[in-house]
């Protein structure tokens, strides 16, 4: 039997960079693991949608597909967006069969594609140890997506860091979390005399602009650039649509 196709999600974006990132990913994702069908969706802005691609998957003669949702966090397009979508899809297209694959984060390859962000843009390993950190995500309303950037923030003190601040790109959050420069200025006002920003998301766009604006309004000394293709986050894509792959199937249509 062949191996079902990968259907990535993307949210899409009118800032053509982002689907640029998008498909330098999957393109990474194919060069991984030759053979295996690579496919992107977007829920808005660009195209192809998912409904589209899942037609023309099902028009072909597919018989499976795993849809791996392009999100760090499980907020609100993880649990209502893509599930409605994929229910939709299978009512409409029965003889598909379609998975939802987790969300990728948190994961130590999201970690090791950061740090290796950050050394791109000019920290070194022994640097840790004397320069602040800010872990600037696009931002949530989800509690639970608060909590987990808030865990990742702990784990990387933990590594070596001498401060790890998370921050929120959209808006200060229920959560405590605050602002990229509200954060770099909170680690200045603690004696931290380097700062480096490192942008948890995986495209650019407005919100990866905001918080690159925030680190250069409040002074950060290195901004990192976003995840994007990362081999560490391609070997993560291939790492959740085996998992999916590899697990009992499971209705699409029960609520994440």
């Amino acid at each position: 039997m062949s191996s079902p196709v990968l259907l990535v999600i993307a949210h899409g974006s009118r800032d053509p960079r982002h689907a640029a990132t998008v498909h330098a990913l999957t393109a990474r994702v194919r060069a991984l693991r030759p053979g295996l069908r690579v496919e992107t969706g977007f829920l808005d802005f660009n195209a192809p949608s998912v409904p589209r691609v899942l037609e023309r998957l099902a028009a072909e003669g597919a018989g499976e597909v795993v849809a791996l949702p392009l999100l760090l966090t499980r907020a609100f397009h993880a649990k209502s967006d893509i599930p409605a979508v994929l229910r939709e899809a299978r009512a409409a297209l029965p003889r598909l069969r379609v998975r939802q694959a987790e969300v990728l984060g948190p994961s130590p390859l999201l970690n090791a594609a950061l740090e290796r962000r950050l050394y791109e843009a000019g920290v070194r390993p022994g640097d840790r140890g004397s320069t602040g950190l800010v872990l600037a995500s696009a931002g949530s309303s989800d509690p639970e997506a608060i909590a987990v950037i808030a865990e990742i923030a702990r784990e990387l003190r933990h590594t070596g860091w001498c401060s790890v601040r998370p921050a929120f790109a959209s808006a200060v959050s229920a959560g405590g979390l605050s602002r990229t420069e509200d954060a770099v200025r909170a680690l200045r006002a603690e004696g931290v005399r380097r700062v480096a920003v490192a942008p948890y998301v995986i495209a650019p766009g407005r919100l990866p602009d905001r918080i690159a604006a925030g680190a250069a309004e409040a002074g950060a000394e290195v901004l990192a650039g976003v995840l994007g293709p990362a081999p560490e986050l391609a070997r993560l894509l291939l790492h959740r649509y085996d998992g999916a792959h590899a697990a009992t199937a499971r209705p699409v249509a029960v609520s994440a």
